[in-house]
């Protein structure tokens, strides 16, 4: 058995040819876990050689439109693609709030496009969702588990948003750490600690130092490379793989200012400045 994380996207609002919205697949054995659904996630998990409709389950980190526009496609496909319509409903675990709240709606306006459909295939069912919703919690709590396979969420700081989460996945093989959108603080430590790999949200702050200064506002919600080094050589953790990436690195100049940055914090560990479905195995897979 091994435990995967597959990065389905490493992009921002910013449209980007190369870098779908942002996402990570988690697969052990038979479950396949999405965490977060950005713009072309569905072209990203047929890329990672995944049936739409064998996901297991979806988690939300919170409800910034980057982060979420891909999450109707994932649903609407899941029905589209079960051949065999099964029709049983997609689990999709959110924070209680303006998350969830946009999971209850997103299929609005889809009414007569999924009537026609079934109607014309003589189909019964109709796309259904599972909206598991939970109260963020104070400190890491479980709100999710298959077998040995425990999902937790822990409380992130992407403050003006309300409710974003971060998400730890922990299994026999090892454990994964994904921070969602947030700054540099002591909650990724509680999420983080003792994690084989963990999946940051990356900005390179002295990038807008050229910028003008209403562009500015960005840094005021999302994690320096700089912060996110010294965090990670306090942690200690084995593999750090950057995500969210501001600025898109195309060279390999600019991918390693990344690396440097996150060097000069001290963090000796492998680094990965991911591209679209960069994956990382744990386990041998016996």
């Amino acid at each position: 058995m091994s435990t995967s994380v597959t990065i389905t996207g490493t992009g921002t609002p910013i449209p980007d040819p190369d870098r779908a919205g942002p996402g990570a697949l988690v697969r052990r054995g038979d479950v396949s876990l999405q965490f977060d659904a950005g713009r072309s996630t569905v072209q990203r998990l047929a890329g990672a050689d995944l049936w739409i409709p064998d996901l297991t389950a979806v988690f939300l980190t919170h409800y910034h439109s980057d982060h979420v526009t891909g999450l109707a496609d994932i649903v609407l496909t899941h029905w589209i693609m079960d051949r065999e319509a099964r029709g049983y409903p997609l689990p999709i675990i959110a924070p209680r709030g303006a998350t969830s709240n946009y999971v209850e709606t997103m299929l609005n306006g889809w009414d007569p496009d999924i009537t026609v459909r079934a109607e014309h295939a003589g189909r019964t069912t109709k796309p259904a969702i599972d909206l598991i919703a939970f109260d963020v919690p104070d400190s890491l709590g479980e709100v999710w588990r298959r077998g040995d396979l425990v999902v937790s969420a822990g409380q992130v700081r992407h403050e003006p948003v309300e409710g974003a989460v971060g998400y730890r996945i922990d299994t026999p093989e090892g454990s994964i750490a994904i921070t969602g959108d947030t700054k540099v603080c002591d909650e990724v430590l509680e999420l983080a600690e003792g994690v084989d790999v963990l999946v940051y949200e990356a900005m390179r702050y002295e990038y807008f130092d050229d910028l003008p200064a209403y562009r500015h506002y960005v840094k005021e919600y999302h994690a320096d490379t700089k912060e996110i080094g010294v965090q990670a050589a306090k942690l200690g953790v084995p593999t750090l793989i950057l995500t969210h990436l501001i600025p898109a690195p195309v060279t390999d100049a600019e991918r390693n200012l990344f690396i440097d940055d996150i060097r000069s914090g001290g963090y000796e560990g492998d680094v990965v400045v991911a591209d679209d479905l960069h994956t990382t195995t744990l386990g041998d897979g016996s």
